[in-house]
């Protein structure tokens, strides 16, 4: 069976208004060494049901979550999926949705990317939010250039306990307009706020921190925050949604901006991605925020209505002039976001943050006293944890897998300074038999 959907005679119809004899034809412009002749050495073709089962068959040689017992994170999160989720997202009015343009039609969309932005004002303690950042990382070097901007600076301070990978991100979007990135170092997993106050002047447009921070640590907000408003810089952190279920939030610490991943609200794995990048801020700085913004007003009969607003995207404004030029439309991820954080309500997300709290503690306690182990700082931590290993965090990746367990993160990759260190990571889905069987694992070792 040919799915070529064209008959012969159309076939020659098409060659003869081209003028060309045959197919071949229209490829002459290409070299004929460079050409293949002969045919492929591949099978020949299978029947749907023949197909199908080959697919199978490679399939179960791959091993997932549900495989494997996690204990990776970050900045990717094994939480639980409420399965309300996936069928919601399925229905076909969000699953095939793109930006809403059109306000008098795309009321509903309107109205869940107005609900996401309300919920991430309530967590990060600001003002106004926006929809459609890409991921954590670019919602980070948007929070960057936003605050460049605001302040008409072209310097940033960023923490060395910010992730490695969101850094790299930043310097990446600063180099094209030559904006100055400069780091400070960390001590006992903490960012050195004396070394803070040196490097922050009057030509620092942002200090940008992780909240808690890369190693699970929850870094003194409130102190940073007082030097980087002390020299007229706006303070950016980059925030875990689910400790902020715990945590006092950003904005009550004296953030202006707040950024971070949305991955651990309803989103899975993945692969690593499509991910969702959240980013609010105080209302002064609203008309610097890019992205989409949803706002609630009335329509003529004065029933309340949603649309886009201060839209200052390059697709609606021109070019030079715009905040942003992110045109991708990440409502979907952001409608998931807004069922995880509806169907567990104010107790419910607390819980599952407590949960991690409760059994990272737990973990981390237990493996401080297996041989050849240690934490080898004493603050406190959500989620994730720093362990300092004798034997190799390759050597002990790779047999923990035959466990079928996931290990943690080499820090030695990122931070030359740790080598022999590794990333934990607990979630509410680890029971207490999956964290004590990691610890007869890494005791055997």
């Amino acid at each position: 069976m040919h799915f070529i959907p064209h008959t012969d005679h159309e076939l020659n119809e098409m060659l003869s208004y081209l003028k060309i004899d045959n197919i071949d034809n229209l490829f002459k412009d290409i070299p004929q060494n460079v050409r293949f002749e002969g045919e492929l050495k591949v099978p020949g073709g299978l029947s749907e049901m023949e197909v199908s089962r080959h697919l199978a068959s490679l399939a179960v040689q791959n091993k997932g979550m549900e495989d494997n017992i996690c204990f990776l994170g970050a900045g990717a999160y094994d939480h639980y999926i409420p399965s309300a989720i996936k069928h919601i997202l399925s229905r076909a009015e969000f699953y095939t949705a793109y930006t809403p343009y059109q306000p008098e039609i795309s009321q509903g969309v309107l109205q869940s990317i107005f609900e996401y932005q309300t919920m991430i004002c309530a967590l990060t303690g600001m003002d106004a939010a926006n929809a459609s950042m890409y991921d954590g990382a670019s919602a980070l070097a948007e929070a960057a250039l936003m605050a460049c901007a605001a302040t008409r600076r072209d310097k940033v301070v960023v923490a060395r306990t910010v992730h490695p990978e969101y850094r790299e991100v930043l310097s990446t979007y600063m180099y094209g307009p030559g904006i100055e990135v400069k780091e400070i170092s960390f001590q006992e997993g903490i960012t050195k706020t004396s070394e803070l106050e040196i490097l922050v002047d009057k030509g620092t447009a942002a200090v940008l921190v992780q909240y808690p921070n890369f190693f699970g640590n929850i870094e003194d907000l409130a102190t940073m925050a007082e030097a980087a408003h002390k020299v007229g810089a706006l303070l950016v952190v980059c925030a875990d949604p689910i400790a902020l279920a715990l945590l006092k939030s950003p904005g009550s610490c004296g953030a202006d901006i707040v950024v971070g991943e949305g991955q651990a609200l309803g989103l899975p794995l993945s692969f690593g991605g499509p991910y969702l990048g959240f980013l609010a801020c105080r209302e002064k700085y609203l008309r610097r925020m890019p992205g989409r913004i949803v706002g609630q007003t009335k329509d003529v009969e004065g029933k309340r209505a949603y649309v886009l607003t201060l839209q200052a995207r390059e697709q609606h404004i021109r070019r030079d002039k715009a905040t942003s030029n992110i045109c991708s439309n990440q409502a979907l991820c952001a409608l998931a976001a807004t069922i995880y954080l509806s169907l567990l309500g104010k107790q419910g997300f607390a819980k599952v943050a407590k949960l991690c709290l409760q059994k990272t503690a737990y973990l981390r306690s237990k493996l401080s006293q297996v041989p050849g182990f240690s934490v080898p700082w004493q603050k406190p931590v959500f989620k994730e944890f720093v362990l300092k290993t004798k034997e190799k965090p390759a050597v002990i990746n790779r047999l923990l897998l035959e466990n079928n367990i996931i290990g943690g993160l080499d820090l030695g990759n990122y931070y030359p300074e740790l080598a022999g260190h590794m990333l934990l990571c607990v979630t509410e889905k680890r029971t207490r038999q999956e964290m004590d069987l990691l610890v007869e694992k890494l005791g055997a070792i």
